[in-house]
């Protein structure tokens, strides 16, 4: 087989030929195996190429304050060779099971949490809620990795836009990361910090939210105005696009406020509206002009950022469907205390309707903006998953403990938003996946 064998016999003497014949069967069934075992175990590993840091121009915006890069972590995250195959996994059909790990961290020691959603602390007194994971059926959905999320984005900028739901997701994130790097907060602007940014210096990340609950330009109804939103369909909301320059990944998360009262104009006029009875105009329904909102942001997003030299990175969380049982405003709106059995309850009406459309968008997006080589979308589709954990709602947690002096007639719940920590930090488990995903073609092509 070569030259062991070679040199192993020009030093035996000839007279041992019959010596040969019985230690040559033991050299290539025991010494020869050991020998390339150790050789794969021990072979030098080749050096990383270097990442380069992306500097920010100066501006007042959430996300748009020049940082300096830092060191790289001694305990940095090596990135893994893709497989020879890559094996597509659909993480929507799966199973919610039994998990004695629970979150990686809780609502005390997490600063970043809206009260509202601080469960934990607001004396919600079942903790089961805390103990499950999603079990896709066709691959793992491994546990969320802070180091690997943050490597993946050293020297970027990332941001939350949308709704309340995409704050909710940004929150998990940030409380997910902070158990390895802690973030800090070095922007905040708007009613209730609407438009904030973290910065992680350990790895030179900048992570930001900015509140657009149709992505595209709209007036909210308030109490000295009148009593329903105004959407300009055909007009991105520049309150965040302005500074999506300086993005280099994008979570964009809407649905519930296209469910209220609005007015909805397109080329300069009405096109319609949505319940308003006592105005002139036609009364369509919403999921078309959910629609068209997407379709403009996506295209917008194409358009300015597409063809730029770094690209942008786009992901669509899917709507998250709400569980009220009988009346918002009394006790039992949202009583269960474990996800859904598989099976038990089916995605239907308004909730898969949504799901649909925002899914839809993102495929002809993907066709749309094939030859743009710096145009990357996804869904984030969790939709199902959601729907499956009628659980995980503050419901009348939502206020410091609201049974201190006995069940009242009337309290307050919330049955759309997620307790964190909770059933919301699969979002980003998923999300991580997709960023995996994303980095094994760039290794491919060589990037």
């Amino acid at each position: 087989m070569g030259s062991p064998f070679k040199d192993h016999q020009s030093h035996a003497p000839s007279y041992s030929h019959s010596f040969m014949k019985k230690i040559l069967p033991y050299f290539i069934y025991v010494i020869l195996p050991i020998a390339v075992i150790r050789l794969y175990l021990y072979s030098p590993t080749l050096p990383q190429p270097s990442t380069t840091v992306h500097h920010l121009p100066h501006s007042t915006n959430p996300i748009s304050i020049t940082t300096s890069s830092s060191s790289s972590s001694q305990h940095e995250v090596e990135e893994k060779k893709p497989a020879a195959k890559e094996t597509q996994c659909d993480y929507t059909n799966g199973k919610w099971v039994p998990d004695n790990m629970g979150p990686l961290y809780n609502g005390t020691t997490c600063g970043t949490i809206k009260e509202g959603q601080n469960c934990i602390t607001h004396g919600r007194p079942d903790l089961g809620y805390l103990y499950w994971k999603w079990k896709p059926k066709q691959c793992p959905l491994p546990r969320f990795e802070p180091n690997t999320f943050l490597h993946l984005l050293r020297n970027k900028n990332i941001a939350f836009v949308g709704d309340s739901m995409a704050r909710n997701q940004l929150e998990s994130l940030l409380c997910m990361l902070a158990t390895s790097s802690p973030p800090k907060l070095v922007y905040t602007d708007g009613e209730d910090n609407k438009f904030r940014r973290w910065f992680f210096a350990t790895h030179n990340v900048n992570m930001s939210v900015y509140w657009s609950p149709f992505l595209v330009k709209g007036v909210e109804k308030s109490r000295s105005g009148p009593d329903h939103n105004q959407l300009y369909l055909d007009q991105i909301d520049e309150r965040w696009a302005a500074d999506m320059g300086q993005m280099d990944m994008v979570v964009l998360s809407i649905g519930h406020w296209f469910l209220h009262p609005a007015v909805y104009f397109e080329g300069g006029s009405a096109l319609g509206c949505h319940f308003c009875p006592g105005l002139n105009h036609t009364e369509i329904g919403f999921y078309e002009v959910l629609r068209k909102a997407i379709k403009t942001t996506l295209k917008t997003i194409t358009e300015r950022r597409g063809t730029s030299e770094n690209g942008i990175n786009v992901i669509v969380t899917t709507f998250s469907p709400a569980h009220f049982e009988g009346e918002w405003d009394k006790a039992g709106a949202c009583p269960k205390t474990k996800p859904y059995n598989e099976g038990e309850k089916k995605l239907e009406g308004m909730d898969a309707e949504m799901r649909q459309v925002e899914v839809e968008e993102v495929e002809a997006a993907k066709v749309n903006g094939k030859e743009v080589s710096g145009f990357r979308v996804e869904e984030l589709d969790v939709t199902n998953l959601s729907l499956m954990r009628p659980d995980g709602h503050p419901g009348p947690y939502m206020n410091p403990f609201p049974f201190a002096h006995g069940v009242q007639e009337r309290v307050q719940n919330d049955c759309v938003h997620w307790c964190l920590p909770g059933a919301i930090d699969t979002w980003n488990q998923i999300l991580l996946e997709i960023m995996k995903k994303w980095n094994q073609g760039q290794s491919r092509r060589g990037m």
